[in-house]
């Protein structure tokens, strides 16, 4: 990383100064343009671009998010989970802000974070608060509890269902995507179904373990908490004579 801009922004994220950094970065498009920043962010370490991107959002523009390619995206993104934020409130806005910036492709990126290891378990974290209605879309094809659905794949098995993702004859939309055009979640997931099948479906896969693994969980507790329930003692330490 030879770039006095690079180096300026890595000292800056050292000293927590992250909108100078980003301002650093900026200053390399106002000088040399922006081939010049995209060309850069491939020698930007993965762990600050991630610093970078995860203090701007949608609200909150910036160059860096503008410009960045889905490659260095999908690198930088794989890192979030170290940060261990339940809430995954930084990776809905950077996914929102980015994948969705203006005249972007939101399947690129889709494809390059879904095409890395762990990618999938990254998009599941982005989908986790919307488990039930992105299983409910993949069942009837509308995120719409209530409304009509789609009835063309209503006699199929969920093993079929799943393996009909792959195929377009079957696996095509019931929502048109202006329906589904709030370039957050709902377009998101549509946008894998239909874009990218097969990444949907380990995604899907994935909020499904997650679930079951919650109600195993919940279950044991309940079991734990039950009157008259006897606790196992618990083991003796040996003596140390």
């Amino acid at each position: 990383m030879s770039h006095p801009v690079l180096v300026k922004a890595e000292r800056l994220i050292r000293a927590g100064d992250i909108v100078g950094a980003e301002a650093a970065l900026a200053s390399l498009v106002d000088s040399e343009g922006d081939r010049a920043l995209v060309a850069a962010l491939d020698d930007f370490p993965a762990k600050d671009l991630l610093a970078v991107l995860r203090d701007f959002d949608a609200s909150r523009e910036s160059v860096v998010s503008l410009l960045v390619t889905p490659e260095q995206f999908a690198d930088a993104l794989l890192l979030e989970r170290r940060y261990g934020d339940e809430t995954h409130q930084h990776l809905h806005g950077m996914i929102n802000s980015v994948v969705f910036r203006p005249d972007g492709d939101p399947g690129e990126f889709l494809a390059a974070i879904g095409e890395r290891d762990g990618g999938c378990e990254v998009l599941a974290d982005y989908l986790s608060e919307r488990a039930e209605s992105v299983e409910h879309f993949f069942r009837t094809g509308t995120f719409d509890f209530f409304g009509e659905p789609d009835r063309s794949a209503g006699e199929l098995s969920d093993e079929e269902r799943l393996d009909a993702l792959s195929d377009p004859e079957i696996n095509r939309p019931f929502l048109d995507h202006t329906e589904v055009n709030d370039h957050d979640w709902m377009e998101l997931a549509w946008t894998l179904r239909y874009e990218h099948p097969e990444i949907f479906r380990d995604v899907l896969l994935i909020l499904r373990a997650r679930e079951r693994e919650e109600q195993r969980r919940h279950a044991a507790s309940e079991l734990l908490q039950a009157p008259g329930r006897v606790r196992p003692p618990e083991p003796e330490e040996e003596s140390a004579l």
